[in-house]
């Protein structure tokens, strides 16, 4: 890896509350949500050091405890974490802004809630190649409507933003990645503790002063873990392979488990259980004799009763589904749900942290 790759900081954008994916983020910020049962921060931070950045500097907001907590001065994972507070939300730009006194140099951003294995040593190449005082990176979607497009010329020189054009108006498909690589004299531009947005002010201003802004378009994999859906399609894209169990796993003899199916440590599967991958199972569940799994992530500590179907689904940590239960078909459960015996949840029901259900109760969004 380049030296010039290791002098180059990253800040992280951990944003708000995460809405759009309780009740998952009703207890943990969206950034630590368990991917592969990692934080999802974990495993942006791995590709980060893949590309020889060492220096990272998280821009925090909502339940900030509960990150500094676990990744302390990072050097536990092989970086070195800065972290910084702010009082009220400040926008993307201002969020960069507020972390200034920590970059001198060349610096990437990327949003704290978007998984990409974009390759960012090429794209901080092709910034300074072009001499750019902001490089953004696109990415492909089949319907532009509902995001930013950036138009750009031939040379990848942006010439406008179109936010949210209608499909047919659209110049290209090519939207905001949310993925930058700044000079840090563009943040003169942002006041101090004032709410303001790169997508809004800060880029179409650069645009106005005849500063040059690139974008860098790519087809690596990118999602936004900001819904449910996406949050169980990211599991399930990145697990391969077969069954992942270590020996603290207790797996009875009659048990079918096809793959990929990955287990955290201490689980216990007990007799006739099917689980059919793609799954990923944390750490502490136990699943009782006659359940059937299959494509779904449940979260650490949650006990399966007798004669379970979960299928299709998300269930947060600590929740017990009494016997003879059927959660299926996008429904997600916070943690600490409680399922009543031979009830069915089905069509994306949400419930909420702590909630009981009471047996023998149908719920369908």
């Amino acid at each position: 890896m380049s030296q010039n790759m290791s002098e180059v900081k990253a800040v992280i954008l951990v944003g708000g509350e995460g809405t759009r994916l309780r009740p998952l983020t009703s207890s943990v910020p969206k950034p630590m949500v368990p991917v592969l049962n990692k934080p999802f921060l974990q495993h942006v931070f791995k590709h980060l050091s893949n590309h020889g950045i060492r220096d990272i500097i998280l821009a925090l907001c909502y339940l900030p405890d509960n990150i500094q907590s676990y990744f302390g001065d990072g050097s536990d994972f092989g970086i070195n974490l800065t972290y910084v507070v702010e009082d009220f939300p400040l926008g993307t730009a201002g969020a960069v802004k507020n972390v200034s006194q920590y970059i001198d140099s060349t610096f990437l951003v990327l949003n704290g809630d978007v998984y990409t294995d974009l390759d960012l040593t090429s794209m901080v190449a092709f910034h300074k190649e072009k001499g750019a005082k902001a490089t953004i990176a696109l990415t492909p979607v089949e319907d532009p409507s509902a995001y930013g497009v950036v138009d750009a010329d031939a040379d990848g020189r942006v010439k406008r933003f179109i936010e949210k054009p209608k499909r047919e108006e659209a110049p290209s498909n090519m939207i905001n990645a949310g993925t930058y690589v700044l000079e840090p004299d563009v943040l003169a531009h942002v006041e101090p503790q004032k709410f303001c947005m790169f997508e809004r002010f800060l880029f179409p201003l650069l645009l106005e002063t005849g500063q040059a802004v690139y974008a860098y378009p790519s087809d690596a994999y990118w999602i936004d873990i900001g819904t449910p859906d996406n949050y169980a399609k990211i599991n399930l894209d990145l697990l391969s392979g077969e069954t992942q169990a270590d020996d603290s796993v207790d797996v009875h003899s009659s048990a079918k488990i096809t793959g990929p199916v990955l287990f955290g440590s201490n689980c216990v599967v007990e007799a006739d259980v099917v689980i059919e991958g793609p799954v990923v199972i944390g750490s502490g569940c136990i699943i009782k004799s006659g359940s059937f799994v299959r494509r779904a992530i449940i979260w650490p500590d949650t006990h399966l009763d007798s004669w379970t179907t979960i299928k299709d689904c998300v269930v947060g940590m600590g929740c017990r589904i009494e016997a003879n239960a059927c959660v299926v078909d996008g429904t997600v459960l916070g943690s600490d749900v409680v399922i009543g015996d031979s009830c069915h949840l089905s069509g994306g029901v949400r419930i909420d942290c702590g909630k009981s259900i009471d047996p023998d109760t149908t719920l369908k969004r």
